[in-house]
């Protein structure tokens, strides 16, 4: 980071130069993403986690891949079916993608299941134990057909299928129990049975050994416990067998925007069907007969490419509910966030922004100034007006509340809710609903694009001059995954921001043509010409010997054209670190055009989520955060913003107390290689540990 002379990259070989749009220099994205969850798989896996946190890990994994297979795997079977050929920069074809994830999802979930199996053991040791059906004793037994009496068997409903009952609806991501019956005549029918969602999946089994905290400490699985029970649903039949299966269905929603003369209550429908997508994966046990099968198979309408055998509990995710247990020596350990400095007591947060930008690095910092940023504003007399971008806010949003707030103590309030944030839906209608029944001005994003930008404006009387306050930030206004996800939070009244601010949304709200800001980087308007501008100076300088250097913190990097433009880069003699945590379609490392760009992604306890690029610009640096990542979505099709950095004092805490760190991270980093895989990094005998996240932890405070 010091910014010294760069080398410049080593001459070419007397082969022909190979083409920057070589598919053969490029990952696939959807290969990539599935690198990442190995990463993930990693975390489950690491010691140096706490049990409970590991038993977490796996539970995200399965909700990712769940993700994963409802969008990605959905858009390329959708592709597939439609005679699409498109092959992208990487050059692999619909089909070839589908072949090659169905190849290493088998691998990844088969390490995951015995990673569960280790974890399960590890508990057991640790006196929390999830016991099968078969090892229960008789007291136990007569416990749970109580407990199955009184508590499931209320809310079960079985479902047959034979002529004159179609196949049931099988809803998306729920897991079913699949019944052979055969019924006095010796005649065998099929029943589904859903497995209620709404209730604990783990039974608990109260007279086993000890408790800790007064909490049970050991369970049974809920379907094993209906499996048992399941001659009280079907009274006078013989239960011949039951197998459990999971169903994951395409929940990407096609708008079509233009012929929606309400787009709040087409998403709404589009949210209601999204229960209702075609079927892309189909989990069954290992053990599930052909017999069986084939019943679902065809009344699926599947083909037998969609079904995956699994060996162990279908649903990953349910491992969360472990997470409730008492027991916080196997969990993190709880910590307080920093938050703002007043210079007395007196001082609200117009006076501190008026003193100074400030910069928050969520969760190391607090989010709660964000909160009380609105809340001051809700109940200043002196603020007229307050206007906010909401993307993904949650079910308990105090920022909403805030709004609602100001609304009633008759301040202007103009709040842009994307409706489209996928798998937010509901919340942000919930939330849209709520402010327009309080005559708050409400509106619901721009046709054809989502708005991604993170913003909160207010407008405030100071003597004879409106000033402008402005919350910009990388991460989402949502209190609860402040917590959870690493983000930079930026305030400033900074007068050409704040006009910039101004002009961002009246283009949002209502008509406006405007093709040129002062400070920020908007997309889809102006961001891409003036980012590549940017990295097109840095290969200026390198070839002209001047100080070259490029860090770009981010969650994915798809977009060709800025990976051919790191590629030229990297073959002037540019530095560059790529602090990607997710998915990176670039290869670095190669000869001639990418030895100079290491790729470094980070997992740990915090999701990384920041947005930083750096530009050494020959010792006149410049850093910009944001919402966007460097992916065409994000470039071309989003409404997106990054801001700059501009006070020295900010832009080293950023170079040297954010950046540098996760450069160094030997801990939880991994590095890319050109093929794709990442590795941990190795560390030198003697040499110093480093875990990003844990060092900012334990700085807490990261102001200079």
């Amino acid at each position: 980071m010091s910014g010294k002379k760069q080398k410049p990259a080593k001459p070419q070989s007397s082969e022909p130069a190979l083409s920057l749009s070589d598919p053969a220099l490029y990952v696939n994205r959807e290969l990539s993403l599935l690198a990442f969850q190995r990463r993930v798989l990693e975390e489950a896996q690491d010691t140096t986690h706490p049990l409970l946190e590991r038993v977490k890990f796996l539970s995200i994994l399965g909700s990712n891949l769940d993700e994963f297979f409802m969008v990605r795997v959905a858009g390329l079977m959708n592709q597939q079916e439609s005679g699409i050929l498109d092959t992208g920069p990487d050059g692999m074809t619909p089909a070839q993608q589908l072949e090659a994830i169905r190849k290493r999802f088998e691998g990844l979930i088969s390490e995951a299941h015995a990673c569960r199996r280790q974890l399960l053991a590890e508990l057991h040791a640790q006196g929390i134990q999830i016991l099968d059906y078969s090892e229960l004793n008789e007291t136990q037994r007569e416990q749970t057909g109580r407990y199955f009496e009184e508590t499931i068997y209320p809310i079960l409903t079985p479902l047959a299928f034979d002529p004159g009952r179609p196949f049931p609806h099988i809803s998306n991501l729920s897991l079913n129990l699949s019944v052979l019956i055969r019924d006095p005549d010796g005649q065998e029918h099929f029943a589904r049975l859903k497995v209620p969602d709404t209730i604990d999946q783990f039974v608990p089994l109260h007279p086993l050994a000890r408790k800790r905290g007064g909490k049970p400490l050991a369970f049974v699985w809920i379907e094993e416990v209906i499996q048992a029970n399941l001659s009280a649903l079907f009274p006078g039949m013989q239960i011949v067998e039951s197998h459990p299966f999971h169903v994951t269905r395409d929940a990407e929603m096609a708008i079509q925007e233009l012929e929606a003369e309400d787009l709040l209550e087409t998403v709404e429908e589009g949210v209601r069907q999204r229960r209702f997508g075609a079927v892309v994966r189909l989990k069954v046990p290992k053990r599930m007969p052909e017999r069986l099968l084939d019943i679902l198979v065809t009344n699926l309408e599947i083909d037998n490419s969609e079904v995956y055998r699994i060996e162990g509990p279908l649903s990953l995710v349910r491992l969360r509910h472990l997470g409730k247990l008492d027991r916080p020596d196997l969990k993190d350990a709880p910590f307080t966030p920093a938050g703002i400095k007043a210079a007395n007591d007196d001082e609200d947060i117009f006076s501190i922004i008026r003193r100074g930008d400030n910069l928050l690095h969520q969760p190391f910092d607090s989010f709660q100034p964000v909160v009380d940023f609105l809340r001051t504003a809700a109940r200043d007399p002196n603020v007229l007006a307050i206007k906010m971008t909401l993307y993904r806010v949650g079910r308990n949003a105090p920022v909403v509340e805030a709004l609602l707030e100001a609304n009633e103590n008759g301040k202007q309030v103009a709040v842009l809710v994307e409706l489209k944030a996928r798998f937010d839906e509901e919340s942000n209608i919930e939330w849209a609903r709520a402010l327009e029944k309080e005559g708050v001005h409400v509106v619901y994003g721009l046709v054809g694009m989502k708005v991604h930008s993170k913003v909160a404006m207010v407008v405030r009387r100071e003597a004879s001059v409106m000033r402008r306050y402005v919350h910009l930030s990388t991460g989402n206004y949502n209190a609860v995954t402040a917590n959870l996800y690493t983000d930079l939070g930026f305030f400033t009244c900074d007068e050409e921001i704040g006009g910039d601010c101004s002009d961002l949304f009246n283009y949002l709200t209502g008509y406006s043509a405007k093709s040129d800001y002062r400070k920020l980087l908007v997309a889809p308007i102006n961001l891409r010409k003036q980012f590549e501008k940017m990295i097109g100076r840095e290969i200026e300088h390198a070839k002209a010997g001047r100080e070259a250097r490029l860090i770009f913190k981010m969650n994915a990097l798809v977009d060709p054209r800025i990976i051919r433009l790191l590629y030229q880069a990297s073959q002037s003699g540019v530095q560059i670190d790529l602090l990607c945590r997710g998915i990176c379609c670039l290869r670095p490392g190669l000869a001639g055009i990418s030895e100079n760009i290491r790729v470094t992604s980070v997992v740990g306890r915090f999701l990384e989520h920041s947005r930083i690029f750096y530009f050494r610009n020959n010792g006149e640096e410049e850093i910009y955060l944001g919402s966007a990542d460097l992916m065409p979505r994000n470039i071309n099709r989003r409404v997106e913003t990054l801001f700059p950095i501009q006070k020295p004092q900010l832009i080293r805490q950023i170079r040297d107390k954010i950046l540098s760190v996760y450069l160094t991270d030997n801990e939880k980093g991994r590095r890319m290689s050109a093929d794709g895989t990442y590795n941990r990094i190795p560390r030198k005998e003697g040499e110093k540990v480093v875990n990003a996240q844990a060092a900012l932890l334990r700085s807490r405070c990261l102001k200079t």
